[in-house]
């Protein structure tokens, strides 16, 4: 069995790793990591280097669990939603992970849903991880 984790580094995305982590152990699955960051100013030095040390942490949980895991970050013209479903049909994933963040009406109209279009157009079950109150 084949898992992907959509990663985003968010507050509580520690929890959406230990859902992974728990799933990996339950069906003796490869876990895929995915990062997915359209190219934005934004993006500083600072930030590189957080998500470096958070990538560290989570190759050192899925070691110490002795599982697999491999992590890809990806960069470029696709929405996060559409790079998740993209590795999915490319890599016969078997389940997505993700979270999801609360949202107000006129921000899930104006923006989308990240979720809404992974569970609609993803080849595979979608897991929506509850994590702690946001």
């Amino acid at each position: 069995m084949k898992i992907l984790v959509g990663y985003d580094g968010a507050k509580h995305s520690g929890e959406l790793i230990d859902t992974a982590v728990k799933h990996a152990n339950a069906f003796k699955a490869n876990v895929h990591i995915l990062i997915s960051t359209p190219y934005s100013p934004e993006v500083t030095p600072e930030k590189i280097e957080q998500t470096e040390k958070d990538l560290d942490r989570i190759k050192r949980r899925f070691k110490t669990e002795d599982l697999h895991c491999e992590i890809k970050v990806l960069s470029g013209s696709m929405t996060p939603a559409e790079d998740l479903v993209a590795y999915a049909i490319d890599h016969d994933i078997d389940e997505i992970i993700i979270g999801v963040k609360k949202r107000s009406k006129i921000g899930k109209f104006i923006m989308g849903s990240t979720a809404q279009y992974i569970i609609m157009e993803a080849p595979c079950n979608v897991l929506i991880a509850k994590t702690a109150k946001r």
